[in-house]
């Protein structure tokens, strides 16, 4: 009996499943999961089929957009598309952050971002972007060091003497950077943080401003690009203190480290890039690894030395880890220095 009342409840259903009209769904529908599977394969295969444009924050000549130009004219080569390179300077890179942030996920819209997207966007909350929630990461592309230059009066001629110099005259010296909030701001503060010294800052524009000011002595200390900074450097213009990075600089062998004094001392802005949230992992996938083989370079690193910076390449998954523990750090440095708070 049970057997017989088993049949006969599923005899209509087994019935219905042969009909031509549920025969014709249940294919379209396979059809469909098929084709929803296979569209992330296709699009890696696809991926890219017209030219890609990469933002640069900061105007065309400097340090971020050589670096950017360098990617672009190598990325083609691995990509088959051309790499376009646009410039939409303006608050401290934020403008074309918000651009691409905003722009379609389909990885034909890149930021080359920089470390200092993460200082600004805690100092100024209402930038409208948030670097570890608005953007995709791609890949590490390249660190530029910064180094601390001094007047040739100053009596302090290495990183050692420099915080012996700085300990023992609390007040007397003066610094500058190229802005309240910068990454060559708070690394110094972090430097001051942690040898207990005093000494007033001076925001600047840029290398510009300050490396005149350094050498005639109207501010004895400088924090700049290292690119500038071995500039006048070489022309006895000014001594070449400390690169702020743990290591050295091709072309810069003689200028030590800021870690061989304060052993673990770090910091140097990094570039990386950047997709709009949601864009497609094989997509970002593909940029990766392009990204990978053009800093594999020899070429490039010796390019990337001429415009004093190092090649660094990080992979997206180990780069968004990265992004949050430096957002974190600067986090730290901001409440301890009470940057933004004067």
């Amino acid at each position: 009996m049970a057997g017989a009342l088993a049949y006969r409840d599923h005899a209509p259903i087994v019935a219905a499943e042969r009909s031509p009209l549920n025969l014709h769904r249940r294919i379209a529908g396979l059809l469909a999961a098929a084709l929803a599977l296979a569209a992330p394969l296709a699009g890696a295969q696809s991926f890219p089929n017209r030219p890609l444009k990469l933002m640069v924050g900061y105007s065309a000549g400097g340090g971020v957009d050589a670096m950017a130009r360098l990617l672009a004219q190598r990325l083609p080569a691995v990509l088959g598309q051309q790499v376009v390179v646009e410039n939409r300077a303006g608050a401290s890179g934020m403008i074309a952050a918000e651009a691409v942030a905003r722009a379609p996920a389909d990885g034909y819209t890149l930021l080359l971002g920089e470390t200092g997207m993460l200082i600004t966007s805690q100092l100024q909350p209402r930038a409208g972007v948030d670097p570890l929630k608005s953007f995709a990461p791609v890949a590490g592309t390249f660190v530029m060091p910064l180094m601390i230059v001094a007047n040739n009066e100053l009596p302090a001629k290495n990183p050692q003497q420099l915080v012996a110099l700085l300990k023992s005259s609390p007040g007397k010296y003066s610094y500058a950077t190229s802005g309240v909030g910068t990454v060559h701001h708070l690394g110094f503060e972090m430097m001051k943080g942690q040898t207990q010294a005093f000494l007033v800052h001076i925001p600047y524009r840029g290398a510009a401003q300050i490396l005149p000011d350094v050498i005639s002595g109207q501010v004895p200390i400088g924090v700049v690009s290292a690119a500038a900074g071995l500039a006048q450097a070489r022309a006895g213009k000014v001594t070449p203190i400390a690169l702020m990075n743990a290591g050295r600089l091709a072309g810069a062998e003689q200028v030590p480290a800021l870690a061989d004094t304060l052993p673990g001392f770090d910091v140097a802005p990094r570039l990386m890039l950047l997709a709009p949230a949601g864009t497609p992992q094989s997509v970002v996938d593909r940029l990766d690894e392009a990204v990978r083989t053009v800093l594999a370079s020899a070429e490039v690193a010796q390019s990337a030395a001429q415009q004093g910076a190092i090649p660094a390449y990080v992979p997206a998954g180990s780069l968004a880890k990265l992004l949050e523990q430096e957002a974190a750090d600067w986090a730290g440095v901001i409440k301890a220095r009470r940057i933004g708070t004067d």
